[in-house]
């Protein structure tokens, strides 16, 4: 099967919004480069309509240049592998994949092969999300791993000494995705379908994670609130810096008050306690 290949060069913070928006018409490979992202589809299944649609709405924002070719006979292992690097947050964790070479210096390490879900640890949100979960005493709690993607945080969790991890994401890939590398790190927790309210988390999590972006963040804020109990965590992120005030305000009914807020290339992480 022949691919066609589209290497769009993109604003760095544009890149997981078009990888997203990309996989919803068709796109199933990408590789993160330098200057943006390479996306696959097959010839097959390509539709060229949606896509010049997708490219004209983000062109402007994400500056984006773009240029296309055929790829034959593609093998996605060996791409994948020579694009992918081992990330280091401070000396907390050490996220590599498979064919990296453990590396000492760090509490924890965590095996990601992340084929095209969200969430390797390069990106600002994940990186932020996976630092302040190291600030969090996630001993004995229940943790709920919102749109988890490749499942990082929720091996995260795990490796934390939580008790319970429930994660569940709406895209079945991520799910499979994610469930591999569960099993790569022991992890015997088994990824959902769906979003919250389809999949309807029971009782109470000590802590809620959820990096997924503002609008989700926004509509599902009374969902978060009324899983946790008091002084339990919620971690947010997968939202711009100027998009603070606006979580704030939401989650300030819910009586969710700011423990602590970060910012890495524009992107925001928020800590929130219930009081």
């Amino acid at each position: 099967m022949d691919y066609l290949e589209f290497k769009i060069q993109c604003l760095e913070e544009f890149r997981e919004i078009l990888i997203a928006e990309l996989a919803e018409i068709g796109f199933d490979s990408f590789l993160e480069t330098e200057d943006g992202i390479d996306a696959y589809a097959s010839e097959a299944d390509f539709d060229r309509e949606k896509f010049d649609e997708l490219i004209s709405n983000y062109q402007n924002a994400a500056q984006i240049t773009l240029t296309e070719g055929m790829m034959p006979k593609v093998n996605w292992n060996e791409e994948w592998e020579k694009n992918y690097d081992p990330i280091e947050v401070e000396d907390l964790v050490y996220v590599r994949a498979s064919f990296h070479t453990p590396q000492p210096g760090f509490k924890y390490e965590i095996v990601i092969n992340p084929k095209m879900s969200f969430g390797t640890g390069h990106h600002a949100t994940t990186f932020q999300m996976l630092r302040h979960q190291g600030e969090i005493d996630h001993g004995g709690k229940r943790v709920l791993d919102v749109g988890s993607g490749t499942g990082i945080l929720a091996i995260m969790a795990h490796l934390l000494g939580a008790k319970e991890v429930e994660a569940f994401d709406i895209d079945d890939w991520c799910v499979d995705n994610g469930n591999e590398n569960f099993d790569l790190n022991g992890v015997k927790t088994r990824m959902g379908l769906g979003t919250i309210r389809d999949v309807n988390p029971r009782g109470t999590f000590e802590i809620v994670l959820a990096n997924i972006n503002k609008n989700v963040l926004l509509d599902e804020m009374e969902v978060y609130a009324g899983l946790l109990p008091s002084k339990g965590f919620l971690l947010l992120s997968g939202f711009y810096t100027e998009d603070i005030a606006d979580l704030l305000d939401a989650a300030s009914p819910y009586a969710l008050k700011l423990v602590k807020m970060s910012s890495k290339d524009n992107w925001a992480a928020l800590i929130l306690q219930k009081s």
